[in-house]
């Protein structure tokens, strides 16, 4: 990142405001360039389990304008204030769902099958006929049968391509909870905190501390807040009225400008403002499963998995690598929220990972609560990434920051209706401050969550699917989404329309098939195909 025009804001002082006039010719000169550094694209995922309560996640709204009062009423709330840089797109199905009767996917695992093909679009061998086996390599240890989507994308864009994963609960993650696939069959494990960190210090601007002004900048003071009482000086200067004119001109430049003037270093004062520092990492870092990680403050009001934000967020700002997963945890205990019962079973709305029993008590309170606490974690990265000046916005316009939810609804484990909400517009490339249908065929739904067990008492069964959201609805492929993706930062692809390194053409198809029907018996079992090609034209910017 570039420290041009940054140094002292102009040698801070009198002097600084002084001499900024007579420059004001070649500081536009340098803007009509585009000689102000541009910041690079990033992906930044942010991906956590078993669903979401649906009817409270999704605003009423189902397609325009997003607004703050849009989101305040649901469990989003958190994100209401970056309304205007929010993208959610609505009616996306992911691919190889499981149901009891096998009429969406394969039969391994409501979990296995899911999180294998989840950024793959790959089914997951060994293949599996039978919803209900409990045998090991079928339920437990299936793989995905090709590489997932952060690794298409670093093999063309990252350093040595490959991602940054990190795993904000120390997890070595199975098949059962595994995203990140480095080839067929091959999982690839995540950094902890203190790791990640560590790879980042290098990158680190040696010898030049951030200045003051940077800092304050960082923090949100404006360029001409920092030299206001120069500035005051100097108009009470005696002057020609072209110099008084150049200075009035000067000064509507930086306040037009905002931050153009201003690019926060890579550096360890940068890593401290967010929270990113080699303390707050090992912190993090040693909680490990099972610890409450998630939820015990370390720094401040940052959590355990704050910290793992402000080391995305730290890495994107550093241009460290373009491809920024960062992996919640399955089966965990959300303690530090008042909840005793670990998520996987909660979000059965049981006290068992069954799929059939009597409601637990709170529920689905609970999973309220768990929602609302996900949904603040993605508002404080989005919070980091708006308050690191880069060119003349911040990091967060020049990245795509999506949260992915496993599931739609987790008792359910349906996968159409896709609880996705997306911040940045990746440079430009994606609508932002919009609700965005992408399933023609349907009017997008809340879906059905609180159809058992709201009120604490009764029966829930999983296996009927009943809380989920109709089939018939909220179908558009997630292959599609992933071709928006890897346009936005670059990806190339072969003369077939797949990413390929050395290609040359836009990326138009992604995964073994985009339609979840074609997963059933496993790869092979089915002429499978993308039916659909290309990305959402509505996406676009």
């Amino acid at each position: 990142m570039s420290t041009k025009l940054n140094r002292r804001i102009f040698l801070r002082g009198m002097g600084g405001a002084a001499l900024a006039a007579p420059f004001l010719s070649s500081v536009w000169e340098r803007t009509a360039r585009g000689d102000t550094p541009a910041p690079g694209k990033a992906l930044i995922v942010m991906f956590t389990h078993y669903g979401v309560i649906t009817n409270k996640w999704f605003p009423t709204k189902t397609e325009g304008e997003l607004t703050a009062a849009d989101l305040e009423p649901t469990s989003l709330a958190a994100l209401a204030p970056y309304a205007k840089k929010l993208l959610m797109p609505r009616g996306i199905r992911s691919m190889n769902e499981w149901t009891a009767n096998m009429t969406r996917g394969q039969g391994n695992d409501s979990h296995t099958q899911i999180v294998g093909s989840f950024f793959t679009c790959q089914p997951v061998t060994p293949n599996s006929n039978d919803p209900f086996s409990f045998e090991q390599a079928t339920k437990f240890n299936a793989k995905a049968v090709g590489p997932s989507l952060d690794h298409v994308i670093a093999q063309q864009l990252s350093p040595q391509g490959t991602p940054l994963l990190l795993n904000t609960a120390g997890q070595k993650d199975g098949a059962q909870s595994a995203i990140s696939y480095k080839a067929a069959e091959t999982i690839f494990s995540g950094l902890n905190a203190s790791q990640a960190f560590s790879s980042l210090t290098g990158l680190f601007q040696s010898g030049e501390p951030m200045s003051p002004d940077s800092y304050a900048a960082v923090r949100g003071k404006s360029v001409l807040d920092l030299v206001k009482d120069d500035l005051q000086t100097l108009e009470r200067f005696d002057m020609s009225s072209a110099d008084k004119q150049k200075l009035a001109a000067w000064k509507e430049l930086v306040n037009s400008t905002g931050n153009v003037m201003v690019s926060a270093q890579c550096n360890a004062e940068l890593g401290e403002m967010l929270g990113a520092t080699s303390a707050n990492a090992s912190k993090a870092a040693s909680g490990g499963f099972g610890t409450d990680v998630l939820t015990t403050k370390v720094a401040g009001d940052l959590d355990g998995a704050d910290i793992y934000s402000a080391i995305a967020a730290l890495a994107a700002a550093c241009n460290a690598n373009p491809v920024i997963f960062m992996k919640y945890p399955g089966n965990y205990n959300f303690k530090g929220l008042g909840i005793t019962m670990e998520s996987h079973s909660l979000s059965h709305r049981l006290d068992n990972a069954g799929m059939q029993g009597s409601c637990l008590p709170n529920a689905i309170e609970m999973l309220l609560k768990v929602d609302a606490y996900y949904a603040q974690k993605f508002a404080n990265l989005v919070k980091m990434l708006d308050s690191i000046p880069s060119g003349s916005g911040t990091v967060l316009d020049s990245v795509a920051a999506i949260w992915f939810n496993e599931m739609s609804d987790g008792n359910a484990h349906n996968l159409n209706n896709a609880p996705i909400i997306q911040a940045g517009s990746a440079g430009g490339y994606f609508k932002t401050g919009q609700i965005i249908n992408v399933d023609p065929a349907s009017t997008p739904s809340a879906g059905n969550s609180m159809s058992q067990c709201a009120n604490g008492t009764g029966q829930v069964n999983g296996v009927n699917q009943g809380t989920g959201t109709d089939p018939k609805i909220g179908n558009a492929p997630i292959n599609k989404y992933f071709c928006n993706i890897m346009n936005a930062l670059g990806v190339k692809a072969g003369a077939d329309g797949f990413p390929a390194k050395g290609g040359s053409a836009e990326v138009t198809h992604f995964g073994y098939s985009d339609k979840t029907e074609e997963f059933i018996g496993g790869k092979g079992a089915r002429d499978a195909s993308i039916h659909n090609p290309g990305g959402f034209t509505e996406l676009k910017a």
